[in-house]
């Protein structure tokens, strides 16, 4: 009987050591990164093959996701994304086994890089009032959208909103980009309306938000430590985009507050 047992005694160990490897892969935290082109990593180049989202492996989703262990990213944030294309292209992804999920949505709902645009070619004071109007009426409603159908589908998730950074500071960019100082001064105010519209709405889901202007201030377009790229006439996708410092230094370190 001592001889059986001591047979069996490795076999027993051999399993439980198996099984706990099986459980230990089994453990990975599923993270959904959501969004627009300031999650897919638009401005940072070396984007993936095929996807036609401009995702880049010098976004934040895929930097935090290498610096966190035993983490399964599955990146579905899309450049030109807004809110309804969430709900009809990128929501599937998040399921009740997704541990973490990161988001920026509705800068494109409210038509800022157009805004934007429309500041370097024809002026843009209407185009300001258009989205300032749009952010205060229709976008909270589509935030609510997007955050409750995160809630039903991964209750038990970590969820780190992210907000937009003010592409300005008071006298970057005078005279180069063709956007005067009034209308620097308006865009950074639709920033900051877009910043306490999320948080609101984020807020009122149970979820972490993290606003980007304080990790970028100092780090405007044209300043001398630029995180954000500048006008680009042959790329104007990408221009006042976060460049690749901006996602190491600026996204990463604030969703990874949320995520761990």
């Amino acid at each position: 009987m001592r001889n059986v047992l001591r047979g069996v005694a490795p076999l027993v160990c051999a399993v439980a050591i198996a099984g706990a490897a099986a459980g230990s892969a089994a453990a990975a935290d599923r993270y959904v990164a959501l969004g627009d082109s300031y999650s897919s990593g638009t401005g940072t180049g070396s984007y993936t093959l095929n996807s036609g989202c401009q995702r880049s492996t010098y976004a934040y989703p895929y930097l935090a996701s290498r610096q966190r262990a035993n983490t399964d990213l599955v990146f579905v944030a899309c450049s030109g994304a807004k809110t309804d294309d969430v709900m009809a292209n990128q929501i599937s992804s998040v399921t009740a086994s997704t541990a973490l999920v990161s988001i920026t949505i509705g800068g494109n709902d409210a038509g800022f890089s157009s805004v934007v645009t429309s500041c370097v070619t024809i002026g843009c004071s209407s185009a300001i009032a258009n989205a300032i109007t749009y952010i205060r009426n229709t976008l909270p409603g589509k935030l609510n959208t997007v955050y409750s159908a995160i809630q039903r589908q991964a209750p038990s998730a970590r969820v780190a909103v992210l907000g937009y950074p003010r592409l300005f500071s008071s006298s970057s960019c005078a005279g180069t980009t063709g956007i005067d100082a009034s209308e620097r001064t308006q865009l950074n105010g639709v920033a900051d309306l877009l910043d306490s519209t999320i948080a609101s709405r984020a807020a009122a889901y149970g979820f972490s938000y993290r606003s980007a202007i304080p990790s970028f201030t100092g780090h405007a377009v044209c300043s001398s430590s630029a995180w954000l790229n500048g006008l680009n006439i042959l790329s104007t996708g990408e221009s006042f985009h976060p460049n690749r410092t901006g996602h190491a230094s600026g996204y990463t370190p604030l969703v990874r507050s949320v995520i761990g």
